[in-house]
């Protein structure tokens, strides 16, 4: 392994398999294992409402892989921050960027302690490139930024990717999520990148509804955004053709092997975008 950094900022660390986790949910519709029944029973009652559900978090994943591929290809980053990282599974942020660029950098953060129990894996990095772990809040996001990890692992003075797919509608409009990712932007250099999925009602109000009290019963927050709300957490960057587009949509050439035909653009019910930072 190459140079790896692990770091906590004091979170809980033990982990309440009694409670349904987002990362967990996610985990058991990718078909991982690192689940419990609390999870799997939050995400059997969201499948039941939208039976697609495990088609469009691998349609997300997708697009993670592509995102990466078009900014180290295109863009010349080489440095990705990712936030709300989930359970490592196949295509992780280091495994596509170093695949195209074998120096690239990646810390990852998520504050389920099940991700901190396997941050290892996260961490198999190329012998020249880096990768680190910081097991944070973005609730908190100084508690991030200040991390010395951060800065033991990225050059703060090169350009960026932040990486936010599929985590901002965990927060409110009352947490001020347009607040977090400004902090975060004001952070990064001229020349960096946010990137955000979020899921939207806008294809389905009413089975999206339904998501909502599912997640809110378990104890999760839930907010589905529309595209103009979710164009505005991009606020103080330059969207990236094709702007916010839903995720299947966004460059799906951008693959080994293209689909003889184009994906179905509303067979995911999220909005996707990269912008960047003038």
């Amino acid at each position: 392994m190459s140079d790896s950094y692990l770091s906590g900022t004091g979170l809980p660390t033990r982990i309440d398999t009694t409670v349904a986790h987002e990362a967990r949910v996610y985990d058991y519709w990718l078909g991982g294992k690192d689940n419990y029944p609390a999870d799997r029973a939050l995400g059997d009652a969201i499948a039941g409402h939208i039976p697609a559900i495990r088609t469009m978090a691998m349609a997300n994943r997708a697009f993670l892989a592509r995102s990466v591929r078009y900014l180290v290809n295109e863009a010349g980053i080489t440095q990705f921050l990712d936030i709300g990282t989930g359970i490592p599974t196949a295509g992780n942020t280091h495994e596509v960027a170093q695949r195209f660029d074998p120096a690239a950098r990646v810390v990852y953060v998520d504050n389920d302690p099940i991700v901190l129990a396997h941050a290892r894996a996260l961490m198999a990095s190329t012998p020249v490139g880096r990768t680190a772990f910081i097991h944070a809040d973005l609730h908190d996001p100084e508690s991030i930024l200040g991390d010395a990890t951060l800065t033991a692992t990225l050059d703060p003075a090169r350009p960026m990717a932040i990486m936010l797919v599929a985590i901002m509608m965990y927060f409110r409009d009352e947490d001020d999520p347009r607040g977090i990712i400004e902090r975060l932007l004001a952070a990064a250099p001229t020349g960096s990148y946010l990137v955000i999925t979020h899921p939207t009602a806008d294809f389905d109000a009413r089975a999206m509804a339904r998501v909502v009290y599912s997640a809110e019963q378990a104890g999760i927050p839930f907010q589905p955004r529309s595209r103009a709300e979710t164009e505005s957490l991009f606020a103080g960057t330059e969207l990236v053709a094709p702007g916010v587009v839903p995720v299947a949509a966004w460059r799906p050439e951008l693959v080994d092997r293209p689909p003889e035909t184009a994906p179905d653009p509303e067979s995911a019910w999220y909005w996707a975008g990269i912008g960047r930072k003038p």
